[in-house]
């Protein structure tokens, strides 16, 4: 495997059976120049990136070695404890990400995510992957980072899960959420408990309906005499269910049937109880 160009001392590109493929691992590209082999015990992963293959070569050769490296921990992190490929744009993604949210902060900037209590509860396997990824980096580069950037790493993982949407989808589904959460708590004049199961279990069952309507895949039945009697004895409730469906049909076009609103109402119930 003859090096075809050095990116830089962990990365190299190579040119085999035709195809052009990034080689990447400790020590690979050091004091090495075009048309030297490749030490095939040095290799950690390839890939063959096609029309992707000219950003990933721009990263790797212009961003910092050490943040690249932090950041290809996290992904072989993410991948074994996901227990599901990642795709091969979180190579992409999740670097420039990572390297532009580090420089800002050592600038002195602040880093903002407004979905971070609803990325906390929806996306948990990600974001505790990225609290192991936030201990990683002050290990590494002496610099800590906030719990609102921990979110916009589980936003990359989720989002380079194997069938997943896309990022801006992840993060629409995030903000329909705390629409949701902000009506109930406008209407009950109440902040929630982010840690109560109550609320994670709200949470939950608004993410479900939302990919089932998106899908428009069927929503579980509710007898009518049961919704006519979450109608009645929890008014207040069903109201604020109401006026959760009327939003996200008018702000995202997203439909919930009377049953759906029937069962939110329940949620709410429970929540406004405590």
């Amino acid at each position: 495997m003859k090096i075809s160009k050095v990116l830089n001392n962990n990365s190299v590109v190579v040119k085999e059976d035709d195809q052009e493929k990034i080689v990447m691992g400790l020590g690979v590209g050091f004091q090495k120049r075009k048309n030297d082999m490749v030490d095939r015990s040095k290799i950690e992963k390839v890939f063959v990136m096609k029309e992707e293959n000219v950003k990933f070569q721009e990263l790797l050769s212009t961003l910092p070695e050490a943040h690249i490296e932090v950041a290809e921990e996290i992904i072989s992190y993410a991948e074994g404890q996901l227990k599901v490929p990642l795709s091969n744009h979180i190579h992409i993604s999740l670097t420039d990400h990572l390297s532009f949210a580090i420089e800002r902060l050592e600038q002195g900037f602040q880093i903002q995510n407004k979905l971070l209590n609803e990325i906390r509860v929806l996306y948990k396997p990600e974001f505790e992957i990225g609290l192991w990824a936030k201990q990683l980096i002050k290990e590494r580069l002496k610099i800590e980072i906030p719990d609102d950037e921990v979110g916009h790493i589980a936003l990359h993982l989720h989002t380079a899960k194997m069938g997943s949407k896309s990022l801006k989808n992840t993060m629409q589904l995030a903000s329909i959420i705390k629409d949701a959460i902000e009506i109930i708590e406008s209407e009950f004049e109440m902040k929630m408990e982010e840690t109560s199961i109550s609320y994670q279990r709200l949470l939950s069952h608004l993410r479900f309906a939302v990919n089932h309507a998106e899908q428009e895949e069927a929503f579980h039945s509710l007898d009518p005499d049961m919704l006519l009697l979450f109608q009645k004895k929890f008014t207040r409730s069903f109201n604020c269910a109401q006026r959760i469906a009327d939003y996200l049909f008018t702000e995202y076009n997203i439909k919930f049937p009377e049953s759906e609103v029937g069962y939110i109402t329940l949620h709410i119930q429970r929540l406004t109880d405590k």
